[in-house]
């Protein structure tokens, strides 16, 4: 099932997307929100889904989606260097923050909720807050069942589903603080989500998606998630160590190689940009760079 939030008659409602992704089924306010969804585990779809059957059919190109989750239990998880040709490009050009190797374990750090967007909202741009705004193209998972120290054989059964995410960041804030992630990552407005959540037994293979970014029109990342230098379910494992993930927990998980920051010369986003962000059978971002005071 694909879950999306859709405005209708003043307020975001669930709207169940259609599977040749041209309609969407509106549902009434009183059935809540796909954040309530999440949270309400097997049964919540399972009224979802018998609601949507009898629902009146939109056409989806009508209808403005906001991001599917509003709902947030603390900051995104994120994890780094999850693709090897993504860590390796980077290599000199992290300003004398470079690892001595590619880690052992995933690299985890978070970002503040407010970053989120929907999925044709503008991206804030502030110069004066930064110079060096960079675009990374990523898969993004929901906890649906709790869980502390996951096993690796069970860490996908905790999963209630996946979407896209562009987590879009400022290099030279991110370079400025000590090393850490957290400021050049949590800039408000900043990255786009959705366009919808599609519940995990609709997708295929999660180790199997094409993901790709494109920046006006030219194709800038494109990599598979086969190429993970870490699993989902490793993530998800090592992530969960004595530490528990909720549900509603939102795990993005790391981009493949093509950042701007990295090209020869750099590319940074600037005004009137227009950013595309796709997965394969998790749909696609369409978002433009828009000046933004924030400073």
């Amino acid at each position: 099932m694909r879950l999306a939030s859709a405005w209708s008659d003043g307020g975001w409602v669930i709207g169940v997307i259609a599977s040749d992704q041209e309609s969407i089924a509106v549902l009434d306010p009183a059935q809540g929100t796909v954040d309530d969804v999440v949270r309400g585990g097997f049964a919540a779809l399972e009224a979802i889904q018998a609601a949507a059957d009898t629902a009146v059919q939109r056409p989806l190109d009508e209808v403005v989606l906001g991001p599917p989750l509003r709902k947030f239990n603390r900051d995104i998880l994120c994890t780094g260097w999850n693709y090897l040709d993504h860590f390796y490009e980077s290599q000199g050009k992290r300003e004398g923050q470079d690892p001595e190797s590619l880690p052992l374990h995933p690299t985890f750090f978070t970002k503040g909720p407010d970053t989120v967007i929907g999925p044709t909202d503008p991206i804030a741009f502030d110069a004066d807050l930064s110079s060096k705004w960079d675009y990374e193209a990523e898969v993004a998972l929901v906890i649906g069942t709790a869980g502390r120290s996951i096993g690796q054989e069970q860490a996908l059964q905790h999963v209630f589903g996946y979407f896209v995410a562009n987590d879009v960041s400022q290099r030279d804030l991110q370079r400025a603080h000590g090393g850490q992630w957290l400021k050049g990552k949590s800039i408000d407005g900043t990255m786009p989500i959705g366009p919808w959540l599609t519940t995990a037994d609709a997708v295929d293979d999660p180790a199997d998606l094409l993901i790709e970014c494109e920046l006006n029109g030219e194709v800038m990342q494109r990599a598979s998630t086969a190429t993970m230098a870490f699993s989902l379910q490793r993530l998800i494992s090592e992530l969960s160590r004595g530490m528990t993930l909720q549900v509603g927990d939102v795990i993005l998980t790391g981009t493949p190689s093509g950042i701007g920051n990295a090209r020869n010369p750099p590319v940074f986003l600037k005004p009137g940009d227009q950013l595309t962000t796709k997965v394969s059978q998790l749909g696609a971002l369409r978002n433009r760079v828009e000046p933004i005071s924030l400073a």
